[in-house]
């Protein structure tokens, strides 16, 4: 670990932080010359080898994710007019699935109608690790383009349990007030708890952490995350 990383760890208490804490520490230990996205990691009390206890949903951040995010359509005809009418970055079928099979993966979030999903189908074995592969659970496989993709633009993100039982998501960005991150933190660990799986039984909110992309981890009290459980 480098000089910078060890002074910006070391004003890091080893203790849990409440939510507003830690949003306002990871501001104190940024430490890099660009504007750090800033993330979250929640560990839930889920095994996600089980369908009933696959957790993963989307939510619109009340301040955006201060990233530009690039947006692919599967879409043809009038939807795909409206796509690219709407400010989608790539609109298609045919070629996009060609290029995407070639090993091109130049975009951050991808959409299609449900007439289309036969075809995008295919694409799952090399969207799908990558939390790419639109669903219709979380408003990706849609006949409203326009309204996706406004949503989009205006910081919808979307989430989805890993293997090892995690939510990764990004809030925000360093140079964010405290506020605004807390408010889209707040956002993120809401979504995710009304998301609990049925199924799920004992403590659903494991661990909590919030970092910068170079910073350290900051522990975050789980109780303070309110559950259902």
């Amino acid at each position: 670990m480098g000089k910078k990383y060890e002074k910006a760890a070391s004003t890091v208490e080893k203790k849990y932080y409440s939510l507003l804490e830690a949003c306002t520490w990871v501001k104190g230990a940024h430490y890099a010359k660009f504007d750090e996205s800033v993330d979250i990691a929640v560990r839930l009390g889920v095994d996600p080898k089980h369908s009933d206890q696959m957790v993963r949903g989307s939510v619109l951040l009340p301040n955006g994710t201060g990233k530009k995010v690039r947006i692919l359509v599967f879409a043809e005809g009038e939807k795909g007019k409206e796509a690219t009418a709407a400010g989608a970055d790539y609109v298609g079928v045919d070629t996009l699935i060609e290029k995407i099979n070639g090993g091109w993966l130049e975009f951050d979030t991808v959409l299609a109608t449900p007439d289309l999903m036969v075809s995008v189908g295919k694409l799952g074995k090399i969207l799908g690790p990558r939390g790419l592969m639109p669903n219709p659970k979380t408003g990706t496989v849609t006949f409203q383009l326009e309204k996706a993709i406004k949503e989009i633009r205006q910081g919808r993100v979307e989430y989805r349990v890993d293997k090892a039982g995690i939510v990764h998501a990004s809030i925000g960005r360093v140079s964010f007030t405290p506020e605004a991150l807390l408010q889209n933190a707040t956002a993120i660990t809401d979504s995710v708890v009304r998301a609990k799986p049925a199924s799920c039984k004992g403590k659903y909110i494991v661990n909590v952490a919030l970092s910068s992309t170079m910073g350290p981890s900051i522990a975050i009290d789980p109780l303070t995350i309110q559950t259902s459980s």
